[in-house]
């Protein structure tokens, strides 16, 4: 066995470290939102910060991550790791009240963002509420989400791909009544895998193109920091060569012969992934983006697109002791076109094969498991109640003059048109059309689109099958990230409730979002 191996006590290697918070910074006025303390569930002080960890044998790897204290609350609110450099993993329950204190340890603006969570503009992690080095920004919030697995990361302005790839990002799992009445694996049966890639330089640093660009420079969009490379970057997205799992290189985990949840999130920057059990055997999936399923599906294989998360119910016991499968990646037809002739030169295209994550079934006695059936009460889409159902709104994914965008027009700061302003209390039906009107050598990549603020549901897809990936798709549930594939239209159905304001929506492949592919709704009451 590899000394890499992770063990069952140590199987939470993403997140965090049980090592103090960065210096507190008490004295400072806090942007954000007024709370009583005496009215919060949960208080945690979440500090970014440099720090510098091992990853790979030799020189430690200069990061960035989020380190948590909980001030107020069950000592299980916040989940501490045993190494990597992920953020902590917050847990809470829905209907909790919930104050964080983001703290800037770090040489520039940043920003967070509560991705996948209901909750008001102020809350959002807006880059118009980004703060300087060494200021505070209070979040104040009722969780509203049903019970499910949601995540965290930051959202500056043309800064959120190289602060994620530096390391920034973490795991919001909230549950709630409906999911404790359900016989779902729990504790150390309840595992989250965090999965990324990352180049690395030949001193064990993480290489992204462009980072040594100044805050402010190029900030508007174009090159980063006035490379070729990093134009390239800003088009293309940034693919990495090595594959981490909760922040650690050829990650393995040790389960025992029973039934465990594994909570997938897909955290890189723009790397989409086709995973399956190296012997083919067939993945029962129990939720998506915005929680559980109505009932279980079973895929052969199940597609991951940036910031999408899947949680599988596994039941190790049907291998034999001692066995030593794969959690793999299968090689499909990314759609890139000429994409594909400028990632540079990574030795692992977007859509190549590749080893995940290596499991050890252990070599005790089979618990008995039994399969999940009926999960959740899931109301039907009902896209005749949109306020537009004859005429859903289009959203043309476009690229002109080395820029992305949406419709034509790239992410200005607080502008919404006509097209992006809805109305409190209704419902509409947007479609996503990613036909490749590049304007530039007729480039058409997929995209990750995620809407801020709400849960969506998918109506329906319409265009080029890609037969590599097709079967794959979990459009089920409610959802919050959507992936969409070059020639594909896609419709959903967007609700807008409690909270009018602007909110963002945009790529998630995030040198697509940093150069221009995001955009502004405004919900008007």
């Amino acid at each position: 066995m590899r000394d890499s191996r992770v063990h069952p006590q140590r199987r939470r290697v993403l997140l965090g470290s049980a090592g103090a918070a960065a210096a507190s910074w008490l004295g400072l006025p806090a942007l954000g939102a007024p709370t009583q303390d005496d009215q919060l569930d949960v208080h945690i002080e979440l500090h970014a910060v440099p720090d510098e960890v091992s990853i790979r044998p030799g020189k430690r790897t200069r990061v960035w991550r989020y380190r948590g204290k909980l001030l107020r609350g069950d000592a299980s609110a916040l989940e501490a790791s045993a190494g990597g450099y992920l953020g902590p993993v917050i847990r809470v329950r829905r209907g909790q009240r919930v104050r964080i204190d983001l703290i800037n340890g770090l040489p520039e603006s940043t920003i967070v963002h509560w991705h996948g969570l209901h909750v008001s503009e102020a809350m959002d992690g807006h880059p118009r509420f980004a703060i300087g080095p060494g200021r505070r920004y209070r979040y104040a919030f009722t969780v509203n989400n049903r019970a499910g697995s949601y995540w965290f990361h930051p959202h500056p302005h043309g800064r959120t791909g190289k602060q994620v790839y530096a390391g920034l990002a973490g795991l919001f799992i909230v549950s709630d009544e409906e999911e404790d009445a359900l016989d779902l694996p729990r504790g150390a049966q309840d595992l989250p895998l965090v999965i990324q890639d990352r180049n690395f330089g030949a001193d064990n640093q993480f290489d992204y193109p462009g980072a040594e660009r100044r805050e402010g420079a190029q900030r508007s969009g174009g090159m980063m920091g006035g490379s070729m490379g990093g134009a390239m970057a800003r088009m293309t997205g940034v693919l990495g060569d090595a594959i981490l799992v909760n922040g650690s290189v050829d990650a393995q985990v040790d389960v025992e012969r029973s039934a465990y949840r594994l909570r997938l999130l897909n955290a890189s920057n723009m790397r989409t992934y086709k995973l399956a059990w190296s012997d083919r055997s067939p993945l029962t999936v129990i939720g998506t983006d915005g929680g559980l399923l109505g009932a279980a599906v079973e895929r052969d294989y199940v597609m991951l697109a940036p910031a999408e998360r899947i949680d599988l119910w596994v039941d190790f016991g049907r291998w034999e002791a001692n066995t030593e499968l794969a959690l793999q990646s299968l090689s499909f037809e990314s759609g890139m076109g000429m994409g594909s002739m400028m990632q540079g030169s990574t030795a692992l295209a977007d859509g190549a094969p590749f080893t995940v994550l290596q499991v050890w079934v252990g070599a005790g006695a089979r618990t008995a498991a039994t399969a999940p059936g009926r999960l959740s009460v899931l109301p039907p889409a009902q896209p005749r109640l949109a306020v537009n159902f004859d005429r859903p709104k289009v959203f043309d994914l476009t690229m002109g003059m080395m820029r992305w965008g949406i419709n034509g027009n790239s992410f200005e700061m607080l502008e919404a048109t006509p097209l992006e302003t809805v109305q409190l209390d209704t419902q509409e039906i947007w479609e996503f059309r990613n036909e490749g009107r590049s304007g530039m050598m007729g480039m058409a990549m997929a995209h990750s689109m995620h809407v801020h603020g709400l849960q969506f549901r998918i109506l329906g897809r319409f265009g080029d099958a890609y037969e590599s990936i097709k079967d794959g798709l979990v459009d089920e549930g409610w959802k919050d990230t959507v992936l969409v594939m070059p020639g594909e239209r896609m419709r959903i159905l967007v609700r807008f409730e409690d909270h009018a304001g602007l909110f963002l929506y945009h790529c998630h492949m995030l040198e697509h979002e940093d150069a221009g592919l995001m955009r502004n709704y405004r919900v008007e009451a």
